[in-house]
């Protein structure tokens, strides 16, 4: 498998219920409308940031969601950026993208995963 991850965050004045919502509810079916046929998975993880132990704070996170988009190898997965590079689509995606984030922010990149086999917690 190849992945690719996008930290992205929302535009200035979005609330957090407010960036979930559209994202699930418009934003994703973009996703899913240029991903299909190349994409095996698309996921989103959006963050919530815990209080500061110390004092009960909770900052700003840097980012607020993490997306993830897994293709069976690095010649699909350039195939299916290639194919957004055509006009129509990145007009398409970069107008709904004004809608929610802060696009200067949103950072891009290919992810060589480890994975470490644990044994199962005692008890079990």
């Amino acid at each position: 498998m190849y992945k690719l991850i996008g930290l992205l965050k929302r535009r200035p004045g979005m609330s957090r219920e407010d960036f979930i919502r559209y994202y699930e509810t418009n934003h994703r079916r973009i996703g899913e409308k240029y991903l299909s046929g190349y994409a095996v998975r698309y996921m989103r993880r959006f963050l919530d940031p815990l209080p500061n132990p110390l004092d009960g704070s909770r900052s700003e996170p840097e980012f607020d969601v993490i997306m993830e988009i897994w293709f069976p190898d690095q010649a699909t997965c350039e195939a299916a950026l290639g194919r957004m590079t055509d006009p129509a689509i990145t007009a398409e995606i970069a107008e709904d993208e004004e809608q929610l984030f802060d696009r200067a922010r949103n950072r891009f990149f290919t992810v060589e995963e480890h994975v470490s086999e644990l044994p199962p917690p005692a008890g079990n």
